[in-house]
């Protein structure tokens, strides 16, 4: 099975995405991250991929959005998110 792709749209000095960046590096999961600091193409796509989306982290395991730092924090915490990472 093929790890899924792990995308996730951050902030300079960005706490939250900080903590979610931490965990998956804890799980060894290789992700792809894309600074919106400034704005631009990255956070124009982001708001296409992710309508409503404001906040960052918005963290995308295949192209679904599973949200923040929180909600990432809270699929590990229910054992759902080894599943989603093909663990």
């Amino acid at each position: 099975m093929t790890a899924p792709k792990v995308e996730i749209y951050t902030k300079f000095g960005c706490p939250y995405c900080t903590r979610a960046k931490a965990l998956l590096d804890s799980k060894g999961v290789a992700y792809e991250e894309y600074d919106v600091t400034m704005g631009g193409p990255k956070k124009t796509e982001m708001r296409d991929r992710v309508p409503g989306a404001s906040t960052v982290p918005q963290i995308l395991i295949d192209g679904q959005a599973i949200g923040g730092s929180d909600d990432l924090a809270a699929l590990d915490r229910a054992g759902k998110l080894d599943a989603l990472l093909g663990g």
